[in-house]
């Protein structure tokens, strides 16, 4: 053997040998992180949800959700090393995309056990490009934890979430984070809270802001704490002098709001004496579960000093019992039980690379058991459960059986999908859907290979199952398919997404605008056709009267024939040749609409017509006509309603008109405005990237089709002369 032959072989072997051992030790890393995970979150068996605590984090993105789900886990002990959202270590953000993109795109449930509860904490996205994600979460939680930025103020994503929690009517407390910022501030942030239209009770207070922060106090324990052993523990600390007019100010707000939640501790409270520990948990678990307060919490999530004290709140946040779940059947409710019939509502579907399609459910009443069947009521099929399994980031722990008050995962059901519900055969009770967002933005989307057509429909497919925001149909007139999402990065995630998984790369361009043609006037033309090629010919001839019709009317074919001047066998060509020529106008080659064309006379050869004589002639009186009939081109028209604050109120209205829209009315909501609106389609391709950058992210709109309208002149022109360039290209 030569010396290339051994060089070669022993590369190769060599190759294979590196190859086997990447491969195992990639294997080896999923195995131990997923043993990792289940021998960090084993925990005994809640089948009391008095006992279990469902928190959903959101926030404006940055405000440091991640951070501060890392750092319950950690304080918990769900986890032994605090990871970082920087260096891609977090529970919650383990996709690829969003290592990449350090941010949240998909919410993700994590769980630990406080003080005898199971903590179920659902971490979520805060870029309104992902809303659909914080929606679901938002649905099925108890609490929500609304972390703001103590540096940036309100911002746009907590005024969305608080919006979305008032539409829910979602008990609620709120984090002040990032104490520790240069920028940060306290009684600020306070105020500025309040403009949200809670009644803000702070709970804890900072000892000091930015460099100096340093401490928080606890106003329930009236005790002061300083972080300890690297964050992790807790160490007391006296309450400053200079603090202590200002505790007593904070405790005292604190103990009026608690006790206005009780008749006996009210009374207990006017006769002077003091409230216990105990009681002010209790009263304030019965407030936030009312809504009648938000407790304000604060700390630096990042650092570590604040987390404990949040974890220590848990008991006083609502179980799932205190804030049951009405079916929308004559105000029933359902019994938050495991004993009871079962129901569970599917809040979100996803498709895991090892286990396939995965349906995420929460219990809210009865229990899911392993290996049993369930009734999808919305579907109206049974489905058989077979593992199921409590969820940690991307871990999976199987159980035998997750109880009401709970959440869970299946693998593999055939015909469930987000917004289902799955029930006991005898109790065919239906929760509502979510109410997902609207798609704000369009893209036409090829794949960037010959021949990945069914590949990337099959694919696209599949992406709509798991998220509800993101929609694709066929547009039967621009024969383009569409896949609307909720903003440009929504469907960049997307795509990529599809890309990574099964290795179909798309391309994408704005979406073409379905204009129509039509007519002002009446007209009447002859088509004839007439070929002689040396044997038998071809001989059609066709007299039209073109009229226009009212709006939305369509197309109406009169047969006037009399006489035989054309035989009955070729007029059903001559109409099937009128709704061909139809389908590409003479101005824009859109489809042409709202006519009624009358066949009145004609010609025929004994020998020479036939039915594609009679479709040709036809055609050539159609386009002859419709020059004579003065046409144009109308364009689709949008209802569109844009919600606001009212400070853009000008700015908004400014920039409708510059897009040839038409104001319909301003509605005032929940401290906010709703503009209604009549806006050309054409003008509305880039409006949820506009919207954004006028409004900081705080403005959101939703459009349907309203109607078509003429399109002006000059922009008809354009339309116009576009049409010739792509027809001569």
């Amino acid at each position: 053997m030569n010396t290339f032959a051994i060089d070669f072989v022993t590369v190769f072997v060599y190759t294979q040998i590196a190859f086997l051992c990447v491969w195992c030790e990639d294997f080896c890393d999923i195995y131990l992180r997923q043993e990792c995970v289940k021998e960090r979150t084993r925990m005994k068996q809640y089948t009391n949800p008095e006992m279990i605590r469902n928190i959903g984090i959101v926030s404006h993105a940055r405000a440091g959700k991640t951070s501060l789900t890392e750092a319950l886990l950690y304080d918990a002990g769900a986890i032994e090393k605090l990871g970082r959202v920087d260096d891609g270590t977090t529970v919650s953000d383990y996709r690829d995309d969003e290592i990449q993109r350090k941010t949240s795109i998909d919410s993700s449930i994590c769980i630990c056990e406080w003080n005898g509860c199971k903590v179920n904490l659902i971490d979520t996205p805060g870029y309104s490009d992902f809303s659909g994600e914080q929606e679901g979460a938002i649905r099925v939680v108890d609490t929500l934890l609304i972390v703001v930025n103590g540096a940036m103020g309100i911002e746009a994503g907590t005024e969305k979430a608080w919006y979305r929690a008032n539409d829910y009517n979602k008990p609620r407390a709120v984090f002040i984070n990032k104490l520790d910022d240069e920028m940060a501030k306290f009684d600020e942030m306070l105020q500025a809270l309040e403009s949200l239209g809670g009644r803000m009770i702070p709970v804890h207070i900072p000892i000091g802001v930015g460099a100096d922060f340093r401490g928080i106090v606890d106003l329930i324990r009236m005790k002061a704490f300083a972080a300890a052993d690297g964050g992790k523990k807790l160490q007391e600390m006296e309450i400053p002098d200079d603090m202590q007019e200002r505790v007593e100010e904070y405790r005292e707000t604190l103990v009026d709001a608690v006790a206005e939640t009780d008749d006996d501790l009210l009374e207990k409270y006017l006769d002077g004496q003091e409230l216990t520990d105990e009681q002010i948990a209790a009263g304030l678990r019965s407030g936030i579960a009312a809504n009648q307060f938000v407790p304000v919490l604060c700390g630096s999530a990042y650092n570590n000093l604040g987390p404990q004290l949040v974890l220590d709140m848990v008991a006083s946040f609502p179980s799932p019992v205190d804030v049951q779940l009405m079916t929308g059947e004559a105000g029933a409710t359902l019994d938050v039980s495991q004993d009871a019939l079962l129901c569970a509502f599917v809040f979100k579907t996803m498709s895991d690379p090892y286990a396939g399609k995965v349906n995420f459910f929460r219990v809210y009443s009865g229990t899911v058991k392993a290996d049993s069947r369930v009734y999808n009521s919305t579907k109206g099929r049974e489905e058989r459960i077979g593992n199921i399994s409590l969820i940690h980031g991307k871990g999976y722990i199987n159980v035998e059986e997750i109880v009401a008050g709970d959440f869970g995962a299946v693998m593999k059901l055939s015909e469930t999908n987000t917004s289902d519900t799955l029930c006991d055969g005898s109790n065919k009770v239906v929760l509502p859907p979510i109410d997902f967002p609207k798609p704000v933005i369009s893209m036409a989307v090829t794949p960037r290979t010959q021949g990945d057509d069914e590949k990337l429909s099959t694919m696209l497919a599949r992406m709509t199952e798991e998220d509800p925001t993101f929609v694709v149909r066929r547009d039967s007139e621009t024969k383009e398919t569409i896949i609307s999402g909720m903003g440009e990065l929504h469907i960049n995630v997307v795509l990529g997404r599809i890309h990574k998984r099964f290795n179909v790369s798309a391309n994408t361009a704005p979406p073409k605008i379905p204009y129509r043609e039509t007519i002002r006037s009446s007209s009447q033309q002859q088509g004839r056709y007439k070929k002689q090629t040396g044997g038998r010919g071809q001989y059609g001839d066709a007299w039209i009267k073109m009229e226009p019709l009212g709006r939305g009317e369509g197309f109406e074919f009169v047969d006037a024939i009399v006489g035989g001047v054309i035989p009955r066998q070729y007029i059903p060509a001559v109409e099937k040749g009128l709704v061909e020529a139809m389908q590409e106008g003479i101005l824009s080659g859109s489809p042409v609409v709202d006519m009624r064309i009358t066949l009145y006379d004609g010609s025929y050869h004994d020998v020479d017509s036939s039915e594609l004589a009679f479709k040709i002639a036809a055609s050539m009186a159609f386009k002859k006509a419709m020059e004579a009939a003065d046409p144009f081109i109308m364009e689709p028209i949008m209802d569109v309603e844009v919600t606001i604050p009212d400070e853009y109120m000008g700015d908004i209205m400014g920039d409708l008109n510059g897009r040839r829209g038409r104001i319909q009315g301003v509605i005032p909501q929940s401290g906010r405005q709703v503009i209604k609106a009549q806006v050309p389609l054409a003008e509305m391709s880039r409006y949820s990237i506009d919207l954004r950058s006028i409004t900081s992210d705080r403005g959101s709109f939703s459009m349907e089709f309203s109607h078509y309208e003429e399109v002006p002149f000059d922009i008809s022109e354009k339309i116009i002369a576009a049409a010739k360039s792509s027809a001569g290209s």
